[in-house]
């Protein structure tokens, strides 16, 4: 607070003394350009910016021809594209290289006053700082069409034309005033000027930056259309994000008129690393894109991670060097000197580094295996051995996805940890004690897991088929290290512990023989049944709908038994596992169409209705009769 106190006081003490350093500049540049008109200056400013300018031309003239035919050729694959994007960098960096050089020629060739030297230099400087920002703003943004080229294919960021263009010049109106206001403030080192009075101007100029910020953040804001790969419909809290922007940036400048630069400079990492983190994961994407109407291939991936990951690495590194050097820190030192400080720096940096690598080591892994689950989800036919490898990849891949990112995770920050100074011998330790206690205390624990191991071992199920264990039956939907899931065919899901699954009954394994009985009337002509049963099969078998599950015909085995009241015939079928219930619905339809067609009947119970004297039962008109013949033997009249 002091400094900054301090720092304030003598801002405050060199307004006052502004206007007399403004004088003493201007009689210093009098007595400079004394005998000397104004033509003869701007000739000499002219004559820097046309020799430069000039050889420029003359190198355009020259190499004409190979631009026009680098930028008219066709841009479809990520490497017509890379190739592309690097010949526009290697002219654009041969330009500025040929005007820099014809500049400097003409400060060898032409007479200069000192100070008119060092300014024209100063800002001769400052237009070549502008041009390479430009040229990075062409070939990231490309905002406009190169020859007959689409400015789309040559774009490295994704975005739309009207955003290139829109993000381009502010660039270029940002980029222009800083380092024109650059080369302004330190050539008022040279005109006299106090540092005092140099922040004063500087911290002016910084209004000027801070207004282009703010504009461009509001502008870009009222320009919906201008968004690219973007949802069109705003966020809820747009606006408000879009004042916190704007405070954020006037927090900036106010901390660098406080002189907190170690702040400044942090808030700056802070605010710009995490968008560029993201900008470039979307032009990695974006530049190694497969052409148009083609599937990314597994090496457009890899590609995309390898870059994504490396500039990225790039980033943070040369982030954590930035800080590092605006903090006074310096990199030798943290090798020689041993303090607390040096130490907590360089544990950082390697903590850095080491995350940035198990963090490169895991996209490549995740990449393998989505791309590998991806290719699964093609399935062969049914019940092949292709469909069943597939199965069993879709079933260890991800349990293998995990173990990997949980080892990484662990190795990686242990290593973090040893890097900063804290000692994972005793952490290492007291996770193998943990380890024995939960082995005792857990028995049921490490029996679903060990269980669950030897399940997977013995390829006992798989995701996606549909097992019974128990009372618990259900299509597995994920396995876990621990407990499997189980979805029921009509909606509840249930999670079934390793450990209590016991023997499990397998219902979507190579075939399964679906049988089942009708019944028909005792007067039905069997063998012409079995012909009838015979041709529905062979028309379901036929059918293109069903014909791919159908391993075995539909067909009658002979009666079953003789029944109450009908004839019971068995049939049976062999079919793909889960699609035999959709098969029986159709043969069932089926034979009902075919029975009627050919006068077989299906039988069922009936009751039979009858009067007193018919339904009166034999035994007992038997037992009357005989009542009646002993009456008349022992002379009783009946009655």
């Amino acid at each position: 607070m002091e400094a900054i106190r301090a720092h304030l006081a003598a801002l405050g003490a060199a307004v006052p003394r502004l206007s007399q350093e403004v004088s003493g500049a201007a009689d210093l540049l009098s007595q400079e350009l004394r005998g000397r008109s104004l033509l003869d200056i701007i000739l000499l400013m002219l004559g820097s910016l046309s020799l430069g300018a000039g050889a420029e031309w003359f190198f355009r003239r020259a190499t004409a021809t190979a631009r026009q035919r680098a930028v008219s050729r066709m841009v479809s694959t990520a490497g017509e594209r890379a190739r592309a994007v690097g010949s526009r960098l290697a002219f654009g960096l041969a330009d500025l290289s040929i005007f820099g050089l014809g500049s400097i020629a003409a400060f060898l060739i032409l007479d200069w006053p000192p100070l008119l030297r060092r300014t024209v230099l100063a800002y001769l400087f400052a237009v070549l700082l502008l041009r390479v920002a430009l040229l990075g703003g062409r070939i990231l943004l490309a905002p406009r069409s190169a020859a007959h080229s689409d400015p789309e294919a040559l774009r490295v960021i994704p975005m739309t034309d009207e955003a290139a263009r829109f993000w381009y010049h502010r660039l270029l109106l940002f980029a222009g005033w800083f380092v024109f206001g650059w080369a302004t403030v330190e050539l008022l080192r040279t005109l006299g000027f106090s540092p005092d009075g140099r922040r004063l101007v500087a911290y002016a100029l910084g209004i000027g930056l801070l207004a282009i910020a703010i504009g461009t953040v509001w502008t870009w804001a009222d320009q919906p259309s201008a968004v690219a790969t973007e949802t069109e419909n705003r966020p809820r809290h747009y606006a408000l994000r879009m004042w916190l922007l704007s405070l954020g940036l006037l927090v900036l400048w106010g901390l660098w008129v406080a002189s907190l630069m170690g702040l400044f400079w942090l808030l700056v990492v802070a605010l710009i690393l995490p968008q560029a983190i993201k900008i470039t994961k979307r032009s990695a994407r974006h530049l190694l894109r497969p052409p148009e109407g083609a599937e990314a291939s597994h090496n457009h991936e890899l590609a995309a991670v390898y870059l994504d990951r490396g500039v990225r690495a790039l980033l943070l590194v040369g982030a954590a060097l930035f800080l590092a050097w605006v903090w006074g820190i310096d990199p030798s030192e943290m090798t020689t000197r041993d303090t607390v400080a040096t130490r907590l720096v360089r544990g950082v940096l390697s903590s850095v580094v080491i995350l940035l690598v198990a963090d490169f080591i895991w996209q490549v892994v995740k990449t393998q295996v989505d791309r590998r689950l991806a290719a699964t989800q093609v399935t062969g036919l049914p019940g092949s051995a292709e469909a069943l490898r597939q199965a069993r990849l879709r079933t260890l891949l991800p349990m293998l996805r995990m173990a990997v990112f949980i080892v990484l995770a662990t190795v990686a920050v242990l290593m973090a940890l040893s890097s900063l100074g804290v000692e994972i011998g005793p952490l290492i330790a007291g996770a193998g004690i943990f380890g024995v206690a939960v082995g005792f205390g857990s028995q049921t624990l490490v029996k679903d897991v060990i269980s669950g191991i030897f399940y997977l071992l013995d390829d006992a199920f798989r995701v996606g088929e549909y097992v019974q264990s128990g009372s618990y039956k259900g299509t597995v939907e994920s396995l876990g290290f621990r407990s499997v899931k189980l979805r029921h065919h009509r909606g509840p899901i249930f999670t079934v512990p390793y450990g209590q699954l016991g023997a499990v009954e397998n219902m979507s394994r190579d075939w399964v023989i679906d049988k089942v009985t009708i019944n028909v009337t005792y007067d039905t002509d069997l063998d012409k049944a079995k012909k009838v049963i015979k041709q529905v099969g062979k028309e379901l078998a036929a059918d293109p709908e069903f014909a791919p599950n159908i391993i075995e015909p539909l067909k009658m085995q002979g009666v079953e038994q003789f029944g109450e009241f009908a004839i019971q015939l068995r049939m049976k079928m062999t079919t793909r596992p889960g699609e035999q219930f959709v098969i029986r619905r159709k043969a069932f339809a089926m034979l009902k169409t075919a029975f009627d067609e050919n006068g077989i009947r299906f039988a069922f119970p009936t009751v039979q209705v009858a009067g007193r004297d018919e339904a009166e039962p034999a035994a007992a008109r038997q037992v009357l009769t005989l009542v009646k013949g002993k009456q008349s033997e022992e002379g009783v009249q009946p009655g």
